[in-house]
């Protein structure tokens, strides 16, 4: 009878760790999905192999109309921060090569900035006479166009005027999940209601 019992205790232990373990297990697997859920975005090098800088005469306009922007992309500027910078700036100052109040300014050498919202970005290099000899880049973000149901029942998409940008305050909320980010969402919630008990 007493031995019963010992085992009757062995696997109720084993049961409770094996429990323990799921529950330990739970928060991890839920960060992970969550990091992957967002940085599904692109990542782009300014000026790819050339980088961020003022030798090459690099056409960083040039460089960004080959490339279509999203929200959620990380724009990585790569240069040498003995002699460069790079400053997020308004347009009023990118024209002007102004750098006197700037959004914000980036020192690594190694900056990655994640575009959180649609429209235009502006960013150059505050070392004088660098943005005067080109090194500026407009990054724009273009809204995706909606797509609606025509009446020939095919998808047809409206033009990116007739949709409104976000304001500044609901930008956040309307970053979409990505392409496969409601299939984490799924996942997380599978996970989250298997492994409550």
């Amino acid at each position: 009878m007493s031995r019963n019992f010992i085992k009757l205790t062995q696997n109720s232990q084993a049961h409770k760790t094996f429990q323990v373990q799921k529950v330990n297990i739970v928060p991890i697997l839920f960060f992970m999905l969550i990091s992957l859920q967002f940085s599904n975005g692109a990542v782009y090098k300014v000026g790819d192999s050339a980088g961020w800088t003022t030798i090459g005469n690099v056409d960083y306009k040039q460089w960004a109309v080959t490339k279509t922007f999203r929200i959620g992309d990380v724009i990585v500027f790569e240069y040498n921060p003995q002699f460069h910078n790079v400053m997020q700036v308004t347009h009023t100052e990118y024209k002007a090569c102004n750098v006197s109040s700037p959004i914000s300014t980036h020192t690594t050498g190694n900056d990655s900035i994640t575009i959180s919202n649609n429209g235009h970005h502006f960013f150059l290099c505050g070392v004088p006479g660098h943005c005067q000899a080109g090194q500026k880049v407009d990054i724009n973000v273009l809204r995706a166009p909606l797509v609606v149901p025509s009446p020939s029942g095919l998808p047809s998409t409206v033009p990116e005027a007739a949709v409104p940008a976000p304001s500044p305050s609901n930008a956040a909320a309307a970053m979409p999940f990505g392409k496969l980010g409601w299939f984490f969402l799924f996942l997380e919630i599978l996970f989250v209601f298997y492994f409550s008990d």
